[in-house]
């Protein structure tokens, strides 16, 4: 088996009972398929790109499984059919060696997903210049 990472995108104003049950019906369905789930991750409400069907943000979240090539196809049908769902992303994850680790116990898991914490900007005093706007850019043509 190997093993993947699917993040959702999902609608910001749908009920957290509703989202919940995404996420439940999407691991039930790794499951039943002989997949097992590694980590579950939710990453709360986050500021989309661009504006996806008027949503400005989306409720993100990160299972990390393993599971048989053959389940992912069923994974991305089901939430391609559901409405909550703005976006979904599974991408095969390489997982390195199995290294033993001070305890002695081989392939323990030690996945790190980001957190927000890892993502809050710190102000080190430095000034910051606007790349766009410098004067390398070329000048107006008259």
């Amino acid at each position: 088996m190997r093993r993947y990472e699917l993040m959702l995108v999902l609608r910001p104003d749908a009920p957290d009972e509703r989202i919940s049950a995404i996420v439940d019906r999407t691991t039930r369905d790794i499951t039943a398929d002989g997949g097992q789930i590694v980590k579950v991750a939710p990453w709360g409400r986050r500021r989309l790109a661009y504006p996806i069907e008027r949503y400005r943000e989306g409720s993100y979240h990160i299972v990390v499984f393993e599971a048989p090539s053959t389940t992912i196809a069923e994974i991305e049908r089901s939430l391609l059919i559901t409405e909550e769902v703005l976006r979904h992303l599974v991408v095969r994850q390489e997982r390195p060696a199995k290294a033993l680790h001070r305890d002695g116990a081989e392939g323990a898991d030690d996945t790190e997903l980001p957190s927000v914490e890892d993502e809050e900007d710190v102000d080190d005093g430095t000034e910051r210049i606007d790349e766009s706007e410098s004067e390398a850019a070329p000048a107006a043509i008259d």
